[in-house]
């Protein structure tokens, strides 16, 4: 009795203390009243994470003194993570594991139990999630888990749009991402409508999608069952074999195969058939002793059927010289991709990566299929994506595609496709013929390999007296005998100033580039420009380029410009947004661009050069935070904006010359030129130019700032720069 009024009193005293806000601390006993969850050492981010938000939910509750969680928590540990932590304590020493905190626990236990490969995985999981039938409540939970990893992945703003695009199409299509604020309306709509979609099964109006194939063959049986019974009234006639009233018009006619009367060519004694299935005479397929073979094997078990795939050894090269291939880039579900048409191939296939985008939609097989490669390899395929669009000339031709692993090309179309649409191969030509649903007779042409043409000065003259337009074409090999950075005195200490590609964005400078619009302006969207395949291709490949540096990233900005292709001096695409309506609301930028002779005065007396040209320097320079809406370009596939400074920005070269003069401030005029990205060194000797690449290459990397190295060049007596040849004589015009 003593003992519970003396509890009693201290739990009033607790209480009171507690409404007072004195009260600090809790008892074990007290902790463990309110069931802290118990952890056992799963490897598993998601599990580990929630095991402490839900620990650390229960110290907040219980008003646990901070000193005292490591002990409190540590003891809700079992099994692998308990012997973890008794191998942990071993380590440390018992002195410093009493008194660690709690912060410093989560470190080591965070790296053990949730690792950064595993976080990764996830990441990857998250931007691949896509609804294949799962109830809207069951992937809202997939995706919000995986979310919590992606923070600096995906923004507040992107959260609805990557919910959206992992949804089925039978939800998106009633849904538009921008017309919901926050990723919690996005998910009640989605939730409205699987239950009007569940009302829709219920009242007959929309099938499930459960594909069961033996009522449709049932059907078939029946049909022809029918037919049967209407034809039976009448006797088999013995010259044609189809059951009709009167004399067979067949009769007086002649077989083809062997000329004789009474008979007709399906019924022909002489005729030889031959098997599809072994190719050898005497039989039919149906009674082909392989199958049959195989159907006693079936009995005993059912194996995967097998299908052909020998292509996806095959290269690009490779393709254009192998006659009974045809290659191109075809738009497959409006997206270009690299398309091979084999007649050694039996089924259709698909790349894994192409597969990715939210057009395809994945069915499970019947059954499972076996594929069998060129180098007697066989893979087990489950999946299937039905009724894709292949688009040839205009017109769309529906397709299934398995998707499988394979080399460059991206899409195989095999006999199960060319035999459905009467395809005629042409191997010589490297050429198919095939008619449209619209009854139109198509060629698919394939890519073959290019033999020269000659033309005599002759010849090229009375052609361009016609009218003909000739073209000239310079032609060199930069890479040979080009220099190593290691054989570049000075230069081969900063290695690390000449990456390969830039390293991701760029670090928040003293300056970022802004967009100050004109007053009272509207947002300006334009619709995308129609471009060629390869260029839709080249799109794709850049636009992922962009997105895995952290250069652009998903936009749901009002403002929108369209991309256009400019080729480069080596050839290559770059990729142009068109911001000529943006640019005519933006306020101009009054910096001040150098005159070229202005700059070439301070070369009196040069004799040393180098020049050095920044890699992609525009997207070295961030975008103001409150201006990257404004940057937002569309494509046919998705709308992005930029968070570097992109091409074709009004302020963009004004923008980029005050940062390189801020930069080259101490070096301007004296031993240093800049032009926008360009940076021309000059000394009177070695030894001063040797000092003046030793303060710009540091500059440089002390700034963030890279250099492409193979447009470099360094210690230079004469050195081509803004048009113009600069040597110790002085300054002329580049002939």
């Amino acid at each position: 009795m003593v003992d519970e009024r003396i509890k009693k009193l201290e739990d009033n005293a607790n209480l009171a203390k507690e409404k007072l806000g004195e009260r600090k601390g809790c008892s074990y006993k007290e902790f463990m009243a309110c069931k802290p969850p118990l952890y056992h050492g799963e490897v598993d981010p998601i599990v580990c994470q929630r095991w402490l938000s839900d620990l650390e939910g229960v110290f907040e509750r219980t008003h646990c003194d901070t000193s005292d969680f490591v002990a409190y928590g540590t003891g809700q540990l079992r099994g692998q993570a308990k012997d973890w932590w008794d191998n942990k304590k071993k380590e440390m020493g018992s002195e410093e594991a009493k008194a660690m905190t709690w912060d410093e626990f989560k470190v080591p236990f965070l790296k053990h139990h949730s690792p950064k490969a595993v976080i990764n995985r996830i990441k990857e999981e998250f931007i691949q999630l896509r609804q294949k039938g799962e109830s809207i409540d069951k992937i809202t939970g997939t995706f919000l888990d995986k979310l919590r990893f992606c923070d600096e992945l995906v923004t507040i703003e992107e959260q609805k749009v990557y919910y959206y695009n992992m949804l089925s199409a039978e939800y998106r299509e009633f849904m538009t991402p921008s017309k919901y604020e926050t990723l919690t309306e996005i998910i009640n709509v989605a939730r409205e409508r699987e239950i009007e979609l569940k009302k829709q099964i219920e009242r007959g109006e929309r099938r499930t999608q459960v594909v069961n194939p033996s009522p449709t063959k049932k059907a078939r049986v029946n049909d022809s069952s029918k037919k049967q019974e209407g034809k039976s009234s009448s006797p088999s006639c013995k010259v044609c074999g189809k059951g009709h009233k009167g004399e067979c018009q067949f009769k007086d006619k002649s077989c083809p195969i062997c000329g004789k009367t009474g008979h007709t060519a399906a019924l022909c004694p002489g005729k030889v058939s031959v098997c599809y299935k072994c190719y050898q005479p005497g039989h039919k397929k149906s009674e082909c002793p392989e199958l049959s073979g195989k159907r006693e094997d079936k009995s005993v078990h059912t194996e995967a059927p097998k299908a052909k795939a020998r292509s996806f050894q095959l290269t690009a090269v490779e393709a254009k010289t192998e006659p009974d291939v045809v290659s191109g880039i075809f738009a497959i579900n409006s997206i270009p991709a690299h398309v091979l048409f084999d007649t050694g191939a039996n089924k259709s296939f698909i790349s894994h990566g192409l597969i990715r985008h939210p057009s395809f939609v994945l069915t499970k097989l019947p059954m499972p299929l076996e594929v069998e490669i060129g180098d007697n390899k066989n893979f087990l395929v489950c999946d299937i994506c039905r009724d894709c669009k292949i688009s040839i000339d205009d017109e769309e031709y529906p397709i299934d595609l398995i998707p499988m692993s394979m080399g460059e090309f991206q899409v195989v179309v095999g006999m199960d496709w060319l035999s459905r649409h009467n395809a005629k191969v042409m191997c010589f030509r490297k050429e198919i013929k095939l008619t449209s649903p619209s009854g139109k007779s198509i060629i698919i042409r394939g890519e073959k390999e290019g033999k020269p043409v000659m033309c005599s000065m002759i010849k090229a003259y009375k052609l361009m007296k016609h009218g003909c337009r000739a073209f000239m074409i310079y032609a060199n090999e930069p890479n040979k005998g080009s220099l190593k950075i290691e054989d570049v005195p000075v230069v081969r200490e900063y290695a690390d100033v000449f990456p390969e590609d830039l390293p991701g964005i760029p670090p928040e400078r003293e300056i970022e580039f802004g967009i100050k619009l004109i007053p009272g302006v509207k947002p300006v969207a334009k619709a995308p420009y129609r471009l060629a395949p390869s260029e839709l291709q080249e799109l794709m490949s850049q636009i992922q380029d962009l997105l895995d540096k952290g250069f652009i990233r998903p936009s749901v900005s009002p403002w929108g410009a369209p991309v256009l292709f400019v080729k480069k001096k080596d050839g290559s695409m770059r990729m142009c947004n068109d911001y000529r309506e943006l640019n005519k609301l933006t306020v101009k930028n009054r910096y001040p661009l150098p005159r070229i002779d202005d700059l070439f005065d301070q070369l009196q007396g040069a004799k040393w050069f180098s020049k050095i040209d920044l890699r992609s320097g525009y997207h070295q320079l961030r975008v103001k935070e409150e201006d990257i809406p404004k940057t937002a370009f569309r494509t046919r596939y998705a709308h992005y904006e930029f968070l570097v400074m992109s091409f074709g920005l009004t302020n963009a070269p004004a923008a980029f010359m005050d940062l390189m003069n801020r930069v080259c401030k101490s070096m301007l005029d004296k031993s240093v030129i800049v032009f926008i990205d360009d940076i021309l060194i000059y000394s009177k000797d070695e030894a001063e130019h040797a000092r003046h690449l030793y303060e710009v290459l540091e500059t440089l990397r002390k700034e963030k700032l890279y250099a492409k190295f193979s447009k470099c060049a360094f210690w230079l007596r004469e050195v081509q720069f803004l048009g113009h040849v600069i040597n110790a004589k002085g300054v002329l015009v580049d002939p």
